[in-house]
């Protein structure tokens, strides 16, 4: 995380300390105001995931924000505001509250109505709270095929896209591993998201790129966002093995990917979504210092 620089006054003369005080006195000012989080955390808008960070949600967002993060990810409506009031973005809103939320999505039509309703209820109000995005899942397999659960996600999701186009809010559909933490989750790979995204065709349905997740599947990050860009709308971290600190500790080099995301232009956020191996705020510093490209 990086410091504004303090200036030190040195080899002044005795006859020159009156003539330079005003000047000293504004200096300590700067010197003592915090940096602006544009500077502190690079070319890209860093956030958190909610749930990562213990404490009451007032108390997490008052660090996040000393930190110099621009949002705080994964919060439910009721909890838009108070991020907002703390002066950061909630950069990702839960829809619903519902269990079994990303094993039910849209690869199965049965869901469609449900979650097309939730999303539709939801939105206006994430317009409303400055909330630029919301999360949605493509869900279980339960044996479907791709071809039968890309058509499946691409309907419903194209019943949401006006809503979303209206109101200015991006849905974004998270790619998870289906190898360690979600077993028989349909959307595991890059190539299925991608797909369900060129048959939407929308600017307000987008991806979730876990590259966490998206490293255990598949690897080959770098080149996979690359190739992708146009339809990634929102980034989420974390170590391999063990969703751990991005340090390097694990096998991803996260500079890197931080600086391939920054260097394609990318203008959403790149949410830390990981379990801390040791204090969660002093982890998360240095998470967004590895990512300050």
């Amino acid at each position: 995380m990086g410091r504004l620089s303090r200036r030190r006054f040195l080899g002044a003369s005795a006859s020159s300390l009156a003539a330079l005080g005003a000047g000293a006195a504004c200096l300590a000012r700067a010197a003592a105001a915090p940096e602006p989080a544009a500077s502190r955390t690079g070319r890209l808008r860093q956030s958190v995931c909610r749930w990562t960070l213990p404490g009451a949600l007032a108390d997490v967002c008052e660090r996040v924000r000393t930190l110099g993060l621009h949002g705080i990810d994964l919060l439910h409506a009721d909890e838009w505001e108070v991020a907002r009031s703390a002066g950061l973005t909630c950069s990702m809103g839960y829809a619903s509250r519902r269990e079994h939320f990303i094993e039910n999505g849209f690869n199965d039509p049965a869901n469609h109505a449900m979650l097309v309703e939730e999303l539709t209820a939801a939105i206006p109000r994430a317009a409303q709270a400055g909330v630029p995005n919301v999360i949605a899942m493509f869900g279980n397999r339960r044996g479907r095929g791709d071809t039968e659960g890309i058509a499946n996600c691409a309907a419903g999701l194209a019943r949401v896209a006006p809503v979303a186009e209206r109101h200015g809010v991006t849905v974004c559909v998270e790619l998870l591993n289906s190898k360690v933490d979600h077993p028989d989750y349909q959307g595991d790979h890059t190539a299925f998201g991608v797909a369900v995204m060129e048959k939407v065709g929308s600017p307000r349905v987008k991806l979730l790129y876990d590259i966490y997740h998206m490293q255990i599947m598949e690897g080959d990050v770098i080149r996979t966002l690359d190739a992708n860009r146009q339809w990634i709308g929102h980034f989420h971290t974390g170590g391999v093995p063990g969703r751990h600190d991005i340090d390097d500790s694990q096998e991803l080099n996260y500079r890197a990917v931080a600086a391939a995301i920054a260097d394609g232009g990318f203008g959403g956020f790149v949410a830390h979504e990981f379990t801390a191996k040791g204090e969660p705020y002093a982890a998360l510093a240095a998470a967004v210092g590895i990512c300050r490209v």
